[in-house]
């Protein structure tokens, strides 16, 4: 049965982690694909470790692994992990907060099951689903850098710092990956677009964002990195 690992970093999650849990567990797949999960725990210092494993008890038949950082390492870091572990054919990234909806995944599934793609991004800039209104300077950014990206990978994105990736396994676990933290997003778009022959397709998802008193934590400094981490993986480096 072909299995769908979802991929969800954590730090300081612990007040919410067990509502993205619900909803990643309540979701039914397309083509009777089966889910497996994938915490890592990038060395919270609240409650996450409890919180998961207080889950993990509650649900014993919900196919969840657990991994913990030492220490903490970054958002990038903790994706690192859960790609080398997963084992899934296909591959998607959850934040895990409550921004982006796993009853979703489904959008992102069907061009890869229909063998038109290999890597989904969901935008959050197209297509009718509801999006909180936020930050104008916060939206400003992600389009210039998903503008920046475009230039120099050739694509035609519309949300390159999407949380959502959906990937074929086979495709995202040959990425030499180097980015620990909010440079993932970046390094990741750069070399998948120099695959060969790589099918790239967008489908418009909803996006519930938080607000920075919620507990959102990408800041202006993330941003500078991401450019940063532009033009390093797209001029300076080819593997």
């Amino acid at each position: 049965m072909p299995i769908l690992s979802i991929i969800i970093p954590a730090y300081n999650e612990g007040r919410t982690i067990h509502l993205i849990l619900d909803k990643v567990r309540e979701v039914k797949l397309i083509a009777n694909l089966e889910k497996q999960v994938i915490i890592v725990n990038d060395c919270s210092r609240d409650n996450t470790e409890e919180a998961i494993q207080n889950y993990q008890a509650k649900f014993s038949d919900f196919p969840l692994i657990y991994y913990k950082h030492a220490i903490n390492q970054g958002k990038g870091a903790a994706i690192h992990t859960g790609i080398k572990e997963a084992t899934g054919d296909f591959l998607i990234i959850q934040d895990a907060d409550l921004e982006y909806d796993p009853n979703e995944y489904n959008l992102l599934l069907k061009p890869i099951l229909d063998d038109f793609a290999d890597v989904v991004y969901g935008s959050r800039f197209t297509g009718g689903k509801p999006h909180r209104i936020l930050f104008f300077w916060h939206t400003i950014g992600n389009k210039f850098l998903t503008f920046l990206s475009n230039m120099f990978s050739n694509l035609n994105l519309t949300d390159m710092e999407t949380c959502y990736k959906l990937f074929r396994s086979e495709v995202i676990k040959k990425v030499n990956l180097c980015e620990k933290r909010f440079g993932f997003e970046p390094e990741v778009t750069a070399k998948i677009s120099r695959i060969p022959n790589i099918r790239i397709y967008e489908v418009g998802i909803s996006y519930y964002g938080r607000t920075y008193l919620e507990g959102k934590k990408i800041n202006w400094k993330d941003g500078f990195r991401a450019i940063f981490c532009i033009l390093k993986y797209n001029l300076f480096r080819k593997r």
